[in-house]
């Protein structure tokens, strides 16, 4: 069976930032990911996950403002001080909620300057959080995301984006697999799977065109979550889908009791009760 979590800051928008985890709870989940939210208060946010009984399975570092573009801070030599300053704070977070690993979103390359200096930078900084998170038992990732609706990220392939993480030379880096974006990047998600499970931290799940819940789509989520199964895989299966409807209604092809773990050996994914 495989680890599910809902990711409270694509999905439960009918609510408050806070008023998520305590949602997600009354929803059936037992672990939740989210993104670094503008002005989010470290504090309030463990207080809810405490209270709520969840898990966290995931979070993303202070990526910029995702709503206008923003997609990670590591090339940004203006926000520099802001990124550095974040990750403490995050790995502070992650350490009082139970929480192993962050992602840390590569940031748009710049069209002015030489796409070699930039991979540098963002090489040069990636060092650096995974030296503090280290010291804090955490893993970062980097994920591959698609070039039609992120047209200046610098990472849009899988094998690329290992390619760069081992130029990094760190134990604690590692490959966030969104197969929403790599489905429309470059298919073969099975194979994927089978060849880099060892390598992948955490997947994510959407289906395509339209990024909508499984089942509405082109992926045939019944094979590749077999595959995600048989293949060994030991992390988590985050929900990053965007609501057709309520989030409730979003949800109904999920059964209450496959909420926490997905048996794919006893129910056909996708099918709507």
């Amino acid at each position: 069976m495989i680890d599910i979590d809902l990711n409270i800051s694509i999905l439960l928008k009918e609510y408050s930032f806070l008023e998520r985890f305590s949602e997600a709870a009354q929803l059936g989940f037992e672990t939740v990911e989210f993104y670094w939210e503008k002005d989010l208060d470290p504090k309030a946010v463990s207080d809810r996950v405490q209270i709520s009984g969840l898990n966290v399975a995931a979070f993303n570092l202070d990526a910029g403002d995702l709503s206008t573009g923003d997609r990670g801070l590591l090339n940004d030599p203006v926000r520099h001080q802001r990124m550095r300053e974040n990750v403490p704070v995050a790995i502070e977070l992650a350490k009082s909620i139970g929480c192993k690993k962050l992602t840390a979103l590569a940031g748009n390359l710049r069209p002015e300057e030489d796409r070699e200096k930039q991979i540098d930078r963002m090489r040069e900084n990636l060092l650096w959080i995974c030296g503090e998170a280290e010291k804090a038992g955490i893993t970062i990732m980097v994920e591959a995301v698609n070039a039609f609706d992120n047209k200046f990220y610098p990472f849009t392939d899988t094998d690329s984006t290992i390619e760069f993480l081992d130029s990094v030379g760190t134990s604690n880096l590692g490959y966030l697999y969104d197969i929403y974006h790599m489905y429309r990047m470059e298919g073969n998600i099975v194979s994927t799977l089978t060849k880099y499970v060892d390598r992948i931290e955490h997947i994510q799940i959407a289906d395509s065109p339209g990024r909508n819940h499984p089942g509405t789509g082109e992926i045939d989520y019944d094979q590749i979550l077999k595959t995600i199964e048989e293949c060994g895989y030991k992390g988590s299966v985050g929900l990053e889908f965007i609501a057709m409807g309520s989030t409730e209604a979003s949800l109904e092809w999920l059964p209450r009791e496959h909420r926490r773990k997905l048996d794919t050996g006893s129910y056909k994914f996708g099918k709507v009760n």
